[in-house]
């Protein structure tokens, strides 16, 4: 089964940190420090003050993200900021440590995966105590996406949309041009995935199944559903088997790769993929994603597309996904300048012509037209599409539950079972629905 690389390096850190996250629950605090009395927002101070923020990514983000941190400190010199950074899988495995122990950094980069489960133990601070951090700017269905139990976690960095990348220089070598896909649906996707397949005499798959939380969570609202309701699973046995049973049906047909296929290329970088060596046309991916799958097919032209519907005219299913979070921890001695340092980075159009899209298309829309002209072509359509795809959003889903940060794992390990029909779509889904319920009630 093969995930995208974000997914892989997710759904291995998911494993990783399963133990490490179970000893948060006694981490949290009653009275968050910082916070003052009930309804008393905590104030700066005139002190001197040392912020502690940890972040992941890649080689290119650490020396951005310093570079704001640096213009930050000369607009404030009473506070010293130092960083710290991680790959995925090290990052999550320290910061459930460090939490647990009670040495979280004042200031963290947090994962829509992992902010319930954070919140939910208490190691996080109330974002909306502090008046130094002002969510105006962006869009509220976006703010209610760092929200747990209806309580601000997580400032939203960035936001990205899902969709499907078409390299349209291999369809053109092969002769095909693309559906209209503004009004395209699951059948027209199916039968142009095949074409694909056949144009090529299959040495090119059209495209590759489904695989992720995020993608689940359209299916489900394109079906009228929620994945997650009132922290439980809520998607129908029904929807989910159709879910699978779409994968499998690509599979048999040649439209996707062969089952065995899939399980080779599971968890391989972007640049050994299927779509960046010229065997797959079309992928199903965060949007943002577009510049790094440009280098690793070596500058093809990659078309943006919206994934199909059921209903051509069907609207408010899709939603827009932050891209990442920053979060104060509840321990953090400091809330009111971690605020300050949180609403500088996200809002200030200084540190977003720093950042540029490091993380994302920027969540607050003053900065992104503040940088947009200096976009790469591919950052600029992916910047158009997620502008394009608020025709189509609703409002915001429930985030992913305390419990549930192995989603993605899930979802591959079921449908794995399936492309080797080792079991069957309707039993895939009861199996799947009833272990990530499980999960979630052993966790809370």
């Amino acid at each position: 089964m093969r995930l995208t690389t974000s997914s892989a390096r997710r759904a291995a850190a998911a494993v990783a940190t399963t133990a490490a996250l179970l000893g948060l629950t006694a981490c949290g605090t009653g009275e968050q420090p910082g916070s003052g009395s009930e309804g008393e927002a905590p104030e700066l101070s005139e002190e001197a003050v040392t912020l502690r923020v940890t972040w992941w990514g890649g080689d290119s983000r650490h020396p951005l993200t310093q570079e704001a941190i640096e213009a930050f400190e000369e607009k404030h010199p009473n506070i010293k900021v130092e960083g710290a950074f991680a790959d995925w899988g090290g990052y999550w495995d320290k910061l459930a440590t460090q939490t647990a122990g009670g040495n979280a950094p004042d200031i963290m980069q947090m994962d829509e995966l992992y902010l319930a489960s954070y919140a939910d133990r208490g190691a996080l601070y109330d974002l909306e105590q502090t008046t130094q951090l002002d969510t105006s700017a962006l869009d509220p269905n976006i703010v209610d996406l760092g929200r747990s139990d209806g309580t601000l976690y997580g400032m939203p960095i960035s936001t990205t949309a899902f969709g499907i990348l078409a390299n349209t220089d291999l369809l053109d070598e092969l002769g095909l041009t693309l559906p209209d896909t503004t009004t395209w649906t699951w059948d027209d996707l199916s039968a142009f995935a095949e074409e694909v397949s056949e144009a090529s005499d299959g040495e090119v798959v059209g495209i590759s199944p489904l695989n992720n939380g995020y993608s689940l969570q359209l299916w489900a609202r394109q079906h009228g559903e929620a994945l997650f309701s009132g922290g439980a699973v809520s998607i129908s046995p029904e929807t989910l088997a159709g879910y699978f049973q779409q994968a499998l049906d690509w599979t048999e047909s040649g439209a996707a790769a062969s089952a065995s296929r899939q399980a080779e290329l599971a968890g391989v970088s972007i640049d050994q993929s299927d779509f960046s060596t010229r065997k797959q046309a079309l992928l199903f991916s965060q949007i943002t994603q577009i510049p790094a799958y440009e280098a690793a097919t070596g500058g093809a032209t990659l078309e943006p597309v919206k994934i199909p519907t059921e209903d051509a005219n069907e609207a408010d299913y899709s939603y827009l996904k932050p891209g990442m979070y920053w979060s104060v921890s509840s321990t953090s001695k400091h809330p009111a300048e971690a605020a300050l340092l949180i609403d500088f980075l996200v809002n200030d159009p200084e540190a977003g012509q720093i950042l540029g899209t490091d993380r994302g298309i920027p969540s607050n829309g003053t900065v992104r037209e503040a940088i947009v002209d200096g976009l790469e072509p591919g950052q600029q359509r992916a910047a158009e599409f997620v502008a394009a795809e608020e025709e189509y959003i609703g409002a915001a889903p429930e985030i992913t539950p305390n419990g549930a940060s192995e989603l993605d794992t899930l979802i591959a390990r079921y449908l794995e079972d399936v492309l080797f029909e080792s079991q069957t779509p309707d039993q895939a889904a009861e199996a799947f629905i009833d272990q990530l319920d499980a999960t979630i009630k052993s966790a809370n």
